[in-house]
């Protein structure tokens, strides 16, 4: 190996041992702006990691974007600004991509968690039963074609018409709103939890607990760790923001 190749491993390490940058600006404002909202640090506007305008469709998203800007310390931490990295994912991957992320969207749906249940023990499939079916339920009148469950862990193709009529509720979503969805489709495993969400068909804590049906059995049978449970808290959070951010962009 050239020793001029790039240690990745020292730069990863010295990036690490940084502390995170110093906050630079006193005052933050919403403004308006071409096609939306923009912030402002001491007038000067906020840009995206690609350097595009920051610009949301919403004042009550921009106003809620500037709350995290202006609770910042001394210094900026990035990990406490989650609706801001989700506002720039919309602005910088999604937005003239959306077709393809609303795709990974539905490919979710063909092998949706709601949809492989427990054969056993006998209280855990009682469990998922409770919690998935009446979203299912919800989701076959909404669709037109029910989603079919099976044990085990086998994959089982899903009716077309239903992943159809999915993929159909994502058209003209927009990028905010599919970021948004995605970002709560990755973290339950669901886009029929991600559907309900968007159409009010189920509350934000119903959702998160529908999701971790499983995970709540195993810790009921052998317990967390702190670890464990600051990555749990870590990932709510950030479904949290996700679905705040769909009420958000709505105004």
């Amino acid at each position: 190996m050239s020793t001029d190749a790039p240690d990745f491993a020292r730069r990863i390490r010295e990036h690490a041992g940084r502390p995170p940058p110093r906050r630079f600006y006193e005052a933050v404002s919403v403004t308006d702006a071409p096609g939306g909202f923009g912030i402002a640090l001491d007038r000067r506007p906020v840009r995206t990691p690609a350097k595009a305008p920051l610009i949301v469709p919403t004042r009550t998203l921009a106003e809620a974007l500037a709350e995290e800007w202006a609770a910042q310390g001394e210094h900026i931490v990035p990990a406490s600004m989650v609706l801001t990295k989700l506002a720039n994912t919309a602005i910088d991957r999604v937005a003239g991509r959306e077709q393809p992320v609303a795709t990974d969207i539905v490919a979710y749906a063909g092998c949706d968690l709601l949809c492989y249940r427990a054969d056993a023990p006998e209280r855990l499939a009682a469990r998922q039963a409770a919690a998935w079916d009446p979203l299912l339920t919800w989701a076959a009148r909404r669709l037109g074609s029910h989603f079919v469950c099976v044990t085990g862990l086998v994959h089982h193709p899903q009716p077309a018409g239903a992943v159809k009529t999915l993929a159909g509720a994502l058209e003209n979503q927009g990028p905010f709103r599919l970021t948004a969805l995605h970002t709560i489709t990755t973290l339950t495993g669901s886009a029929v939890l991600a559907l309900g969400l968007l159409e009010g068909a189920i509350s934000t804590d119903a959702a998160w607990s529908a999701a971790h049906v499983d995970d709540d059995w195993q810790i009921e049978q052998w317990g967390s760790d702190a670890e464990a449970q600051a990555r749990r808290a870590a990932r709510r959070h950030e479904f949290d923001c996700a679905v705040r951010l769909l009420a958000l962009v709505n105004g």
